[in-house]
Parts: structure tokens; C-alpha cells; sequence
């Protein structure tokens, strides 16, 4: 009995220092060797300053920039604390009225342009850092005219952040909107409104 109870507590001691400490150092020292901007979040600094992450969305609201998905994490949205979806159904009241909410909201933005789904919907994580083609399309007016750029350039720099399907078949188009947005403030900044 007494030699099963020390073989039990060596056992617990062992892989407890095995695969408590030393496994997830080996798993950390090499993801931080063989890919360190993954294992760092994939954030994207301007000069000294942090302004996001390629992996996590974050809401944009002026005018003159291409906004996000609606998120679903946390109270106010965009919470990394709090992500996932709303986890109602489509017959759920409370969706259906905040899509009627967000469709209302965009319409005016475009007049008689068909709202992509995207635009109005949240995505499972509640912090997509993308959008498909159709809805940077819907908003190109918009953020031409905010900017006083031609519709055709605002295009041009979309088309330029536009990433087809991963490998070919896995996942949709899409275009990541924070390094679409850094790159229209870089190509032509915002004016100051007086």
C-alpha cells in the first residue's frame, strides 16, 4: 500500500513538471522561434504606437472610414473578453430588430444599394477583423465623398486589401478593414471639419 501511495505521488510530481512546465515552455519557446508575429497576435503598430491586431476586429464609426461587422462581444461590442456570437435564432426578436436597427442605419449611406448580410450580422467570434467585397463595395460612396477621393481610387486601394479564399477553397473573400483604413489615411488623410 505504502509503496503505490509514493509510486502515485512521484507519478502526480512527474507530469506535473513535465507537462505543467517544462511541455508549455518547449511549445512557447518554439512558436516564438518559428513564428513570432503569430505567437504575438499579429498586432500592427504605426511608428510607437499600438493600433490593433490582424486578428481581432475593432469598430470604426466616422463617415470617412470603412466600417466593421456589428460584434456581439460584450455589452458595448468588440470586448476580446467577452467573444462570441449572440447565440440568437433567426426568429429571435431581439435579432431581427437590431438587424432592422442596422439596415436603417446604412440605408441613407447608400440609397437603393442592397445591404450586404455582413454588414448587419454579427460573426461567431463578435470580432471578425474582416468584410466581405460586397459590403467594402456598398460603402465606397461613402467614404469617397467623406474623403473627396473618386469613387475608382477608394476601389483601387479596397481592391489592393481584397485577400481571395485561403489555398483556393478554405473560407470567403475578404478585406481586412483596419489595414484598409491605415492605408486610406496614409494614401489621403482625413480633413479636419471646421
Amino acid at each position: 500500500m505504502k509503496k503505490n501511495f509514493l509510486i502515485s505521488i512521484w507519478y502526480t510530481l512527474a507530469t506535473t513538471v513535465l507537462l505543467g512546465i517544462i511541455y508549455p515552455l518547449v511549445v512557447t519557446g518554439l512558436a516564438q522561434v518559428m513564428f513570432p508575429k503569430q505567437a504575438n497576435g499579429e498586432l500592427i503598430h504605426q511608428g510607437d504606437k499600438l493600433v490593433g491586431s490582424h486578428l481581432m476586429g475593432q469598430p470604426f464609426t466616422a463617415p470617412g472610414y470603412f466600417w466593421s461587422r456589428p460584434s456581439a462581444a460584450g455589452m458595448a461590442g468588440y470586448d476580446p473578453t467577452a467573444s462570441g456570437g449572440s447565440n440568437l435564432g433567426p426568429t429571435n426578436k431581439m435579432l431581427t430588430d437590431r438587424v432592422k436597427a442596422s439596415v436603417q442605419q446604412l440605408q441613407p449611406t447608400n440609397p437603393g444599394a442592397a445591404i450586404p448580410v455582413d454588414l448587419v450580422t454579427t460573426s461567431g467570434s463578435g470580432l471578425d477583423p474582416d468584410i466581405s467585397p460586397a459590403s467594402a463595395e456598398f460603402q465606397v460612396p461613402r467614404v469617397a465623398k467623406e474623403r473627396g477621393m473618386s469613387e475608382q481610387d477608394v476601389r483601387a486601394l479596397v481592391q489592393k486589401h481584397s485577400e481571395g479564399r485561403q489555398f483556393g477553397f478554405l473560407g470567403e473573400p475578404r478585406v481586412h478593414v483596419l489595414d484598409l483604413n491605415l492605408d486610406l489615411d496614409a494614401a489621403h488623410p482625413m480633413q479636419q471639419k471646421q
